[in-house]
């Protein structure tokens, strides 16, 4: 038991060390920087220098037990800014998904519905080109056994994909990727999401649900290095390069968020498909093979609540 609980703790060391205080103390180090340099010196490497081995000087850092008060401050601010990233990469994450945006506050319900009816639009644009062009390769390879250039058709695709997976209903392209996987779902198996995950995550092997665990857990660190960048942001005021590593967060987090959604909706789509039939199974259920949709309605009935009922 001794040895569970230090492998735990070492563990968890290891967690808060690589996740709050090294970026924190990094953070801590640029602000020092942007302190010490200014707008007017923003390269001066005599002057950081020097500044450093001012305060290096100082009678207060020669002692031990200074020397322990300021490692113990700088764990500290580095953990609190860690913290502080943190919670700017939840917010970020709740933005980048967008799941409940017509939840969100005014003005913020408002662009974000102003945003996924011009996505809508585009991609329902795109989205009848590609038909007819399909369908006109069709007719032509039908009647006379010729096959059209395929070239249009392409990239009437790849602009459709681009804006979206499925026809959007979110402002943003991570989260109508998330929410293209409820959709196939139930357009192909009638499965719903939402109803049959939770159940089906209890019985999927045990390497599957790795995997889609760490690929949820790059998702809220792709947020977390865009929450960074709003930390950086401020430096700026102080110190202009803080500017340009705020824009290469920024830039480097909304990639890696996109990749690490898409990377998820894949992993969850692929389980759902690929172990329903186990849940089935587990639940004594005995309808058509896995791409039926009898298979669908069977589990969404099964595990479906029945409302509450009416009021006296």
């Amino acid at each position: 038991m001794g040895d569970l609980l230090s492998e735990l703790g070492k563990k968890l060391a290891e967690r808060w060390l690589s996740l709050l205080v090294l970026p924190g103390a990094l953070y801590l180090a640029v602000a020092a920087v942007a302190h010490t340099l200014g707008q007017a010196h923003p390269f001066d490497l005599r002057r950081l220098t020097d500044q450093v081995s001012a305060w290096a000087s100082r009678p207060a850092v020669d002692t031990a037990g200074g020397q322990v008060v300021l490692l113990a401050a700088v764990l500290a601010g580095a953990a609190a800014a860690g913290l502080a990233a943190q919670a700017l990469g939840t917010a970020a994450e709740r933005l980048g998904l967008a799941a409940d945006w017509p939840a969100w506050p005014r003005p913020l319900r408002d662009l974000a519905a102003w945003r996924a009816e011009s996505r809508k639009r585009r991609w329902t644009g795109a989205a009848r080109t590609w038909h007819q062009q399909r369908d006109l390769a069709a007719g032509l390879l039908a009647g006379s056994g010729l096959r059209p250039d395929p070239a249009e058709r392409h990239r009437a695709r790849r602009t459709m994909r681009r804006i979206a997976q499925e026809e959007p209903g979110r402002p943003t392209w991570s989260g109508d990727r998330v929410d293209a996987v409820a959709a196939r779902l139930e357009r192909d198996l009638h499965v719903d999401l939402v109803t049959v995950w939770p159940p089906l995550w209890l019985v999927l092997p045990e390497d599957v649900r790795t995997q889609v665990t760490a690929a949820r857990q790059a998702l809220s660190r792709a947020a977390a290095l865009a929450a960074w960048a709003v930390l950086y942001l401020p430096l700026a005021a102080w110190w202009w390069p803080a500017a340009v590593v705020t824009a290469v967060l920024l830039t480097a987090g909304r990639s890696r968020f996109r990749t690490a959604a898409d990377t998820y909706a894949l992993l969850l789509e692929a389980a759902v498909r690929l172990h329903a039939r186990a849940l089935a199974d587990h639940l004594g259920l005995t309808p058509a093979s896995p791409p039926a949709p009898a298979l669908g309605d069977a589990l969404t009935r099964h595990l479906t609540s029945s409302p509450p009922p009416p009021p006296p």
